[in-house]
């Protein structure tokens, strides 16, 4: 497998950020700056018997450390569990370079839509929005007040923050705010769980939205796009004309790594973009949540962690 690049850093801050949240406050363990990221960003990281695992950057502009804020979920595989029963201050942490597959797209006019801790990386782009001048609004839905994160920097945003309360019937399902209903020059950007934004697109797209002003990223793979099986298919890698088979039951990541073939892997899931690879020819059956519905229809890349083929033949650009 090809790593990415790893750094080492340190926790410098521990603090909870809303009920069932924490914070964590990073900053590298040599002293050499960490790299600049954009709104949207996230970063593996490393998590002792669980493997990596992906969260938002949501540092604010300037600072020279990472922050992430986790959330409590005690139906997950662990990974929260350590970050918020073990990790503490002073705690060495592996992370992963910050990667985007959830950029900022620009607009005359952004509205935000966050369930949740699904605000860490709408929140960076926000305040990008806001040093820019730049027409927006952000909506945060939570279930009640004392969810609420990040709540002094929401604060600093002023009247474009836009919070709502299920505990006090301000739901989406209960109310459809009134800038939804207007679609002219405009880019919805969303992140939550997958039933959130789902429904959130099923009302835009009545207001007169069209997929191509619609841009999430969703907590946790579909369940039906989780699976790898299909029919059986052939890659080629450009490089060298060597062609593998792919089963049924195993995914081109999985086929590549055992030929030796160098590739990144990461989350293993497709949500996280580190394998996305280029195609030269033979149609992708894409499986993945990190693809935009433009990069899906140009048929250019694939996500080998989990996506398959339409076709006998899939070129690969390796």
């Amino acid at each position: 497998m090809k790593q990415a690049e790893n750094l080492a850093v340190t926790v410098i801050a521990k603090q909870f950020n809303g009920a069932g949240n924490v914070l964590l406050t990073l900053a590298s363990a040599s002293g050499h700056p960490l790299p600049v990221f954009t709104p949207g960003a996230h970063i593996d990281v490393t998590i002792p018997d669980c493997g990596k695992r992906q969260y938002s950057l949501c540092s604010a502009a300037g600072e020279a450390h990472y922050q992430v804020c986790v959330r409590l979920d005690q139906a997950s595989g662990g990974g929260s569990r350590w970050l918020h029963h073990q990790v503490q201050t002073g705690t060495r942490l592996t992370i992963s370079a910050p990667r985007n597959h959830f950029p900022l797209p620009e607009a005359p006019r952004t509205l935000l839509f966050a369930a949740g801790i699904g605000l860490t990386p709408l929140l960076v782009m926000a305040e990008h929005l806001a040093a820019q001048n730049a027409e927006f609004t952000l909506h945060l839905f939570l279930k009640r007040h004392d969810e609420l994160p990040f709540s002094a920097r929401l604060d600093q945003l002023g009247s474009r923050v836009v919070l709502h309360y299920s505990s006090e019937g301000d739901s989406l399902r209960q109310r459809v705010p009134e800038d939804l209903k207007v679609a002219h020059n405009s880019v919805l950007v969303s992140c939550g769980p997958a039933g959130f934004m789902e429904h959130l697109h099923q009302l835009a797209q009545q207001h007169g939205w069209r997929d191509d002003q619609l841009h999430s990223e969703k907590f946790k793979p579909d369940v039906t796009t989780q699976s790898i099986a299909g029919d059986v298919f052939t890659v080629e890698i450009a490089s060298s004309g060597a062609r593998h088979t792919i089963n049924a039951d195993e995914s081109i990541a999985e086929v590549l790594e055992r030929a030796g073939i160098d590739i990144e892997l990461s989350c293993e899931q497709g949500m996280c973009g580190a394998c996305i690879t280029g195609v030269l020819s033979g149609e992708p059956d894409h499986r993945d949540e990190v693809l935009s519905k433009k990069e899906r229809a140009a048929n250019d890349c694939i996500v080998l962690c989990c996506s398959r083929a339409r076709t006998p033949l899939l070129v690969l650009d390796l």
